[in-house]
């Protein structure tokens, strides 16, 4: 009996990436000028961020299905073998339900494969990190219930902080006011966010770029720095990474010695479309004696 590990595309695994670690990412839909791509399957995310630039409308997204989640469980529950799943949080989106649904479905039918679905709590890098471990206990030799168990126990510990270049999409998507966008671009503010109880949440501004970064730089040191025994990860949005090698060069104190790579990835259309280019990320394990 085998473990599958499935999760959707706001985790930012490429396809590519996933047929290396031997998992399964369920594309999600963006809706650009009235046309429908798979994130990261039919749009790149350069290609999205081009498209962002000269599209007349902003973007919008939609979640998974449970036909889709379907699509993917059954024939693994058929085959009498065992799946986790891994979605974005559910404060962002249904698509933990729609997992949820189609698992039931699918064990109802299956000749002994059991399913278990997480809420990641989070999105993103915080959710790439959580699917990681998983296929590294994968690797351990867990079977799918035990790798849910930790999942779940950890998974509170994920630190996924933010910059953010610009207001404008944050304003677009609802989650900012007009005002305070067009405030904050005269002032040239750069907020600083984090994911907290599955949510989005503000952890302080600066102004500009370079003292945005030295503030995210801050935060990091205040959640303890990372449990380098874990995966940890670092990304941007955009069309290129210039603003992340500027962010690895300046918080060198933070990696030097204790990495020997870096892993980092591009943010795709499913969180790009609310976070727009430009933005920053880092997400890690904090240490447990320091949560």
């Amino acid at each position: 009996m085998t473990v599958a590990i499935v999760c959707d595309s706001s985790c930012d695994i490429t396809q590519d990436e996933a047929r290396e670690l031997d998992i399964t990412v369920l594309p999600l839909k963006t809706i650009i000028d009235g046309e429908e791509y798979l994130d990261g399957v039919t749009i790149s995310p350069v290609e999205f961020y081009e498209k962002l630039s000269s599209c007349k409308e902003l973007p919008t997204t939609s979640q998974a299905t449970p036909h889709d989640f379907e699509t993917i469980l059954r024939p693994i529950a058929e085959a009498g073998d065992e799946a986790v799943v891994i979605t974005l949080s559910g404060k962002f989106s249904g698509t933990v339900e729609s997992a949820r649904a189609a698992a039931a479905v699918a064990a109802a039918s299956a000749r002994g494969g059991d399913i278990w679905v997480v809420d990641s709590g989070n999105v993103t890098l915080g959710m790439n990190i959580l699917v990681r471990y998983a296929v590294q206990l994968r690797a351990r030799g867990l079977g799918g219930k035990e790798i849910a168990e930790e999942l779940e126990r950890v998974k509170p510990r994920i630190c996924l902080l933010a910059c953010v270049d610009t207001l404008e999409y944050l304003m677009k998507g609802g989650r900012l006011s007009r005002s305070a966008a067009i405030a904050g671009t005269i002032l040239n503010i750069k907020p600083v966010l984090c994911v907290e109880d599955g949510e989005i949440a503000v952890l302080g501004k600066a102004r500009g770029s370079r003292k945005s970064n030295n503030l995210l730089t801050e935060f990091v040191l205040k959640k303890g720095g990372a449990d380098y025994s874990l995966p940890v990860m670092i990304g941007y949005s955009g069309a290129d990474d210039t603003l992340l090698r500027d962010y690895i060069e300046n918080s060198r104190e933070l990696w030097e010695g204790k990495l020997e790579n870096l892993p980092m990835t591009i943010v795709g259309s499913t969180i790009g479309t609310h976070a727009g280019p430009g933005a920053i990320a880092v997400a890690f394990f904090a240490n447990e004696d320091e949560r």
